[in-house]
């Protein structure tokens, strides 16, 4: 094969690799749409709160100190313990802290025991759907996007 003949069919091959691709590509894109924008997702996640917070009995850190555990708890996390472990020590809401949500518009599905989002604390909608399978991410104290403390969120599914 000569020098011109690789130099013009090289581009070519590329060219049609690329259209092969393309199906790929699109379905890939799709994906990351649907992981980008999900209908449904299953998280658990763990409570950090404080006294005057819940009606939960003993429950007498401060905000402060809810605060301090929240962030080590996020920085334990992303060392590697194990999510659940922490949900079962620490959360102040019940243990599993596992919820399935719909997306706004999307219909439940109550055999499921699906929750809307909407029906959920704003910060906690929002870290949720933010998230990839897998992801950990938390939700800050806000008295109006999460007056409970802090959310730390695992997505599941």
């Amino acid at each position: 094969m000569t020098t011109l003949s690789k130099v013009v069919i090289f581009p070519v091959l590329l060219a049609l690799a690329a259209c092969a691709g393309g199906e790929d590509s699109s379905a890939t894109s799709e994906l990351a749409e649907q992981e980008a924008n999900p209908e449904r997702i299953e998280v658990q996640h763990i409570l950090i709160s404080f006294a005057g917070k819940l009606s939960k009995p003993g429950l007498t850190r401060s905000q402060e100190e809810a605060e301090e555990l929240a962030n080590d708890l996020l920085e334990r996390i992303k060392n590697g313990e194990d999510f659940d472990n922490l949900v079962q020590t620490y959360t102040d809401d019940s243990y599993p802290g596992i919820y399935k949500m719909a997306n706004l518009d999307v219909p439940l599905n109550e055999a499921e025991g699906e929750y809307s989002r909407g029906r959920m604390v704003k910060g906690f909608g929002d870290i949720s759907f933010s998230l990839k399978v897998g992801e950990v991410g938390m939700c800050g104290f806000n008295a109006e996007m999460s007056p409970y403390g802090w959310h730390i969120v695992k997505r599941l599914k």
